[in-house]
């Protein structure tokens, strides 16, 4: 699989800031409907500010003063987007747009529209001044409605920029000539791969992550809802049950092969690995300065041949990880977070991890030191109308640089990684590159228009 789902590499930031503020409880929050109970409280002023999407920031300000501050609420505003480092949700909804307009000013006009939505569905308020159901009775609501009554679900909308925002057809669009950084790279065709093009690329991808499902699909389509005129989606995933921990706090979870994934992934407090793989610079030319503080989101849509895998014996299923399928240990001893010791040979002299073990083949010793921060989802779409199931992982990671933190760990293992070429498909693929974060009053890559 991809870089390491079974304890490559990984990293996290401290939780500085907004990306970070973010609440890793689990605990629910404050929900639209509490939200509406606090206006009945405040009364005829209360009832308008509401009205115009201020009684519930106050209402949170308030909760937070009187020491409970929304736990299940991840603050929207910060020097990074959040939904990188934070503790990482269990669902996902991920989705990329092609921009269809031509207008820059469209465009910007959609990423501030954009930004005060996400503010706003992020906080567990819904979309729009008017909301599901208080606005013109003969005009369509602001808001789709559906997570109405649902907690805020530790939202967090991730927004990034696909290659093609910057031009197409070889001519620079809205007026991004010289602003595509140069780690915004057309990523290689690996071996193996087998893309569809209605599962790749994007102009804009967003990823919503959830503790609640009904929370990110509300969310996603609510934004597909407002840039109707100016976006198309392109494709779009659902994913469930997350595949790494991304702060200490969590527990590693398994994938649909049974095994634990994302041991080593690079965790929120490990602060400064996050500086050295995951937070993008400020590049060498004036025009790519504006992703400083932000990072590299890698997607990839991996199916997994879950039926021959689960015809495949345990000792062989190990081997093909480097772990023991129970406690996640690698197989040269110890417990889930031993160091692999890859030295260690067993009888016949030959290493007791194997050569071609996912484990060996991802782990940062063997890729130059290189780590990323991982924050993968499974899937699954059904079956494949042969009786197959069409699941798997989609894989996402964020990096500082793709050219020398993916692409050669991707190459290496799509080559030599028994794992990948005999039980995994890629078929879907993609990279963005995802600006930093908003502070009040701004919208979402406003550094790049500026």
């Amino acid at each position: 699989m991809s870089p390491c789902p079974f304890g490559g590499s990984g990293g996290a930031d401290g939780g500085t800031n907004a990306d970070a503020g973010n609440d890793g409880s689990g605990r629910p929050g404050l929900s639209r409907r509490s939200l509406l109970s606090l206006a009945g409280v405040g009364g005829a002023g209360a009832a308008a500010g509401l009205a115009a999407g201020l009684l519930s920031q106050d209402a949170l300000t308030a909760a937070a003063a009187s020491g409970n501050p929304a736990p299940g609420i991840v603050p929207f505003h910060g020097a990074r987007q959040a939904g990188i480092v934070t503790p990482a949700q269990d669902r996902l909804h991920i989705a990329a747009f092609d921009v269809t307009t031509e207008k820059r000013a469209d465009l910007i006009k959609l990423l501030k529209d954009w930004t005060a939505a996400a503010e706003a569905m992020t906080q567990g308020q819904p979309a729009g001044s008017t909301g599901a159901f208080d606005g013109p009775y003969d005009a369509p609501p602001q808001d789709t409605g559906e997570a109405a009554g649902l907690d805020a679900g530790r939202l967090t909308l991730t927004i990034g920029f696909g290659a093609g925002l910057f031009e197409k057809d070889g001519q620079a669009r809205f007026g991004l000539a010289g602003r595509r950084p140069d780690a915004l790279i057309d990523l290689p065709h690996f071996p193996g791969d087998d893309l569809e093009a209605t599962r790749s690329g994007g102009d804009i991808v967003v990823q919503a992550c959830a503790d609640d499902p009904q929370v990110a699909v509300h969310a996603i389509r609510n934004l597909a809802r407002i840039g109707f005129g100016k976006v198309r989606v392109r494709w779009s995933q659902l994913g469930f049950g997350r595949t790494s921990s991304t702060s200490r706090s969590q527990e590693t979870p398994r994938n649909l092969f049974g095994f634990k994934d994302g041991t080593s992934n690079i965790k929120a407090e490990d602060t400064a690995l996050l500086d050295q793989h995951v937070w993008a610079t400020a590049g060498t030319r004036p025009g790519e300065a504006w992703m400083a503080g932000g990072s590299y989101l890698v997607a990839r849509r991996i199916r997994m041949h879950i039926e021959i895998w689960d015809r495949t014996s345990l000792r062989e299923q190990e081997n093909l990880i480097g772990r023991t399928k129970n406690q996640g240990a690698p197989l040269s001893g110890g417990e889930e977070f031993t160091e692999p010791d890859f030295n260690l040979a067993g009888k016949g002299g030959e290493p007791l991890i194997p050569l071609d073990s996912h484990v060996r083949l991802a782990h940062a010793n063997q890729n130059d030191g290189v780590k990323m921060l991982r924050r993968g989802y499974n899937y699954t779409d059904g079956s494949d109308g042969l009786g197959h199931l069409d699941g798997g992982l989609f894989f996402i990671a964020f990096v500082t640089d793709a050219r020398t933190h993916y692409v050669p760990m991707q190459m290496r293992m799509a080559r030599e990684d028994v794992l990948a070429v005999e039980y995994l498909k890629h078929t879907g693929s993609g990279l963005y590159a995802v600006p930093p974060g908003v502070q009040p009053g701004g919208f979402i890559g406003e550094g790049l228009f500026s």
